[in-house]
């Protein structure tokens, strides 16, 4: 049927793998992070802070998945982006362009994104890259 489109979404039980990922990740090189997942939309999925986190982290997580997701890219790229003056991703209130986003995606489509906050922005991107290998999807952002 036309109009009609055969989409993966990723589930609660696809995110908490991912978290749980990216915690073991953090946790395995003494880093206190938080890890957020978000739908295709930017919508929260999982969230989740470690002990030993900085308090602020989670936020710095949410925006990064939120980012990642509904740009389609790693924040890592729109971080660069800005360096160089390409600054057009500031006008989104919810956008934080700092690595440590990474978008999810299946056979070239986002489905999501995720991203840490709390260790420094390449420890973050290394936790994140945890998280969507733990869905076994082949893909590195």
């Amino acid at each position: 049927m036309t109009g009609l489109s055969n989409t993966k979404q990723l589930t609660l039980e696809g995110a908490k793998a991912m978290g749980e990922a990216a915690i073991t990740e953090a946790a395995g090189n003494g880093w206190g992070i938080a890890v957020a997942i978000v739908d295709a939309g930017g919508h929260p999925l999982y969230l989740a802070r470690m002990e030993n986190a900085p308090v602020a982290s989670y936020r710095g997580a949410s925006s990064k998945a939120w980012t990642a997701a509904t740009f389609a890219r790693p924040t890592r790229v729109l971080d660069e982006g800005i360096a160089a003056g390409r600054t057009q991703v500031l006008a989104f209130a919810e956008a934080l362009p700092i690595q440590g986003g990474l978008p999810v995606q299946v056979d070239g489509a986002t489905i999501g994104g995720i991203g840490v906050g709390g260790a420094s922005a390449a420890e973050d991107e290394q936790c994140a890259q945890a998280g969507i290998d733990a869905l076994g999807l082949g893909e590195r952002a």
